[in-house]
């Protein structure tokens, strides 16, 4: 690789990597599966520098990339297993204004989805991606991504429902 493109791969990769890393925390609920998801993100984004077309939406590729590392890594049976599956309660204390508490369990009710409607649930409502860039990166229709997008978060208001009967009862 020439040292341009060193030197852009660098930049590109040192601006990005946080929004990968969320996404796929997203998408899997582990920091450090988000870690190496993105890290394999960019690793095969680094492989195929040469190759990308620039013009085009680099930090799609770099979406489709992480999406799809996410869900390898879930495939994998030692991956399946989740921390909060060992019975020992590791939430945090809950904050006095409540958004952790919030914000971890929306993470949590993400869960209850599957793999194809989390993913465009993240890549919709997180990422702020329009339809045509959700549907390239997870190589799917646009009707496909409004379906998924819908149930997923029909899915979600179920499950927050649920959960906010529970907490208060």
């Amino acid at each position: 690789m020439k040292a341009r493109d060193e030197a852009e791969f660098t930049e590109f990769a040192a601006i990005t990597i946080r929004r990968l890393r969320r996404t796929a925390y997203l998408m899997c609920g582990d920091w450090h599966r988000a870690e190496d998801a993105a890290q394999d993100a960019l690793v095969k984004v680094y492989r195929h520098w040469n190759r990308i077309n620039r013009t085009d939406s680099l930090i799609g590729y770099a979406h489709r990339c992480v999406v799809t590392a996410v869900l390898d890594q879930s495939r994998k049976p030692w991956r399946r297993e989740r921390l909060d599956d060992t019975g020992e309660d590791l939430r945090p204390l809950p904050d006095a204004v409540g958004s952790v508490d919030d914000r971890l369990l929306v993470i949590e009710a993400l869960h209850h989805l599957s793999p194809s409607q989390r993913a465009c649930v993240v890549l919709r409502h997180y990422a702020d991606l329009s339809l045509e860039q959700t549907a390239d990166i997870l190589g799917i229709s646009v009707g496909g991504v409004k379906s998924q997008t819908s149930r997923g978060l029909g899915r979600l208001r179920e499950v927050l429902l649920d959960q906010t009967e529970r907490s208060a009862s």
